[in-house]
């Protein structure tokens, strides 16, 4: 893309390069789905100031989280009641969620967290855009794209 300003579209399955750090740090969406591929998939998230991504654990998704801007509490466990790794982020962190971890990011700062995440297998629909975690949770029609390979099928948990 040429200018930075741009929003990102995602094209699926196809070749495609963007600035990563420009983009993350404009997106205003609780979540933004940036590029499919059929194993895996990036978005954009901005986690607003005292927000959180929401406590979860992914069966079979290994997970790389960056911050581009903002600052975190990451938190992780292998039960959601027993989250023995705590750490402080900020810009220019990543976080690297094991499958199957429980884990959740809050926003301990001033400002909007920006943040991108890397995931495999994909979890949302291709170019999927939820404005707040609240229409994230409602969004009953979010499904990785039929094209993508998926494990068999092992629920998300979610606290």
């Amino acid at each position: 893309m040429g200018s930075t300003t741009e929003t990102v579209k995602d094209i699926g399955p196809q070749p495609q390069s963007f600035d990563i750090e420009s983009a993350t740090k404009a997106n205003t969406n609780y979540r933004s789905v940036a590029w499919s591929g059929r194993y895996l998939q990036v978005t954009l998230m901005s986690i607003p100031v005292g927000g959180d991504i929401g406590l979860e654990a992914h069966p079979e998704t290994d997970q790389f989280l960056r911050l581009d801007a903002g600052s975190g509490r990451v938190q992780m466990g292998a039960t959601k009641d027993k989250l023995t790794f705590e750490k402080d982020v900020s810009d220019g962190w990543c976080v690297l969620v094991p499958a199957g971890t429980w884990h959740n990011i809050t926003n301990i700062g001033t400002e909007p967290m920006q943040v991108y995440a890397i995931y495999a297998p994909a979890h949302h629909s291709p170019g999927k855009v939820h404005a707040t975690a609240a229409a994230a949770e409602a969004d009953k029609d979010d499904e990785p794209a039929t094209w993508s390979v998926q494990p068999k099928q092992v629920a998300d948990k979610h606290g």
